[in-house]
């Protein structure tokens, strides 16, 4: 398969979060804010991808009954990497997401690849799979971030831009994470629908 064709299944036709609804707690919980979303996003790219890799080296050699809790080795090691760097160079956006990173562990995105895709394929096969599943979360996150911001706090950008000064504050608020979710994921299959 193409890259491209692999990048549109990711992004739009087999999304984690908008057609396969899994990944919702960092979802739901992170995209207050657009840097939020993107942090998370590209945060969770970065282990999908290492992960994926590992994995795939090591799919011949990790006996099937152990299979699960070898994957979850593999995957906090990488978060634990990424929680580290994150606390030394962006400290700020560790602090905001908080519990959401080292719970990258546990996310369905991330285990769900490795035991569908990258334990069966090639690593290269693979790596493209964590890129692109990757880069499919961070969409649906940052379009859910900028609804949210938006529509909730009246700025883009954390704060950088002001947009209007009577915000919505029920968006950044969980029920504000359920509504815009709901929209984006009827808009998405309103599309997919309309491409078929």
């Amino acid at each position: 398969m193409s890259f491209g064709k692999n990048l549109k299944e990711g992004l739009f036709t087999n999304n984690p979060v908008l057609v396969q609804l899994i990944g919702m707690c960092p979802t739901l919980a992170t995209t207050t804010s657009v840097v939020n979303g993107v942090g998370m996003g590209l945060s969770a790219t970065a282990v999908l991808i290492c992960s994926n890799i590992v994995i795939s080296l090591l799919r011949k050699f990790i006996p099937n009954k152990v299979r699960i809790a070898a994957y979850i080795t593999v995957i906090a090691g990488f978060v634990t990497m990424i929680d580290l760097l994150l606390q030394a160079f962006i400290p700020s956006l560790s602090a905001s997401l908080g519990l959401f990173i080292p719970l990258i562990v546990v996310n369905c995105i991330i285990l769900g690849r490795a035991e569908a895709f990258a334990s069966k394929n090639s690593v290269g096969a693979s790596a493209v799979d964590g890129l692109v599943m990757g880069l499919g979360f961070t969409f649906a996150l940052v379009i859910m971030s900028v609804v949210r911001e938006l529509l909730g706090a009246g700025t883009i950008g954390g704060g950088l831009i002001t947009v209007f000064s009577q915000p919505a504050t029920i968006m950044i608020l969980p029920a504000g994470g359920f509504l815009t979710l709901g929209f984006v994921i009827a808009v998405m299959q309103k599309l997919l629908k309309k491409g078929e």
